[in-house]
């Protein structure tokens, strides 16, 4: 798991710099839902590589956001209370308003949440 999440982050801004923005808004809601969805797995992958560096092995990841949750607070919160906020922003913003809902087509808005999850994932690395 050599920084999957970087590349996953990558790919997520590809398909965002592949989408058209008319009037400061993305014109087409499919990749933007895409994007968004490739960028929560990147924060996924980086919590699962900073757990692996502390021990874990494939089969102990979390395989929930619940599971996910508890292996922040107990392996990665531990010094830094603000992560667990962050990764429930993340949460809401990236899995369920921008993937699940397809709810987020500001470009702006957009642009900063991907921001936002390239710094969760510099922070837990």
């Amino acid at each position: 798991m050599k920084r999957e999440s970087l590349r996953y982050i990558q790919n997520a801004r590809q398909i965002l710099k592949n989408t058209a923005i008319e009037d400061d808004y993305y014109a087409d809601k499919k990749p933007v839902r895409e994007a968004f969805g490739t960028a929560y797995l990147a924060v996924l992958e980086a919590i699962n590589e900073a757990l692996v560096k502390r021990g874990y092995g494939k089969k102990e990841l979390p395989q929930s956001v619940d599971a996910y949750r508890k292996a922040i607070k107990k392996n990665l919160a531990v010094h830094n209370g603000k992560l667990m906020k962050e990764f429930e922003n993340l949460y809401e913003l990236l899995h369920i308003a921008g993937y699940y809902r397809g709810l987020l087509t500001d470009a702006s808005v957009v642009k900063d949440t991907m921001k936002a999850a390239e710094r969760f994932i510099k922070k837990v690395q």
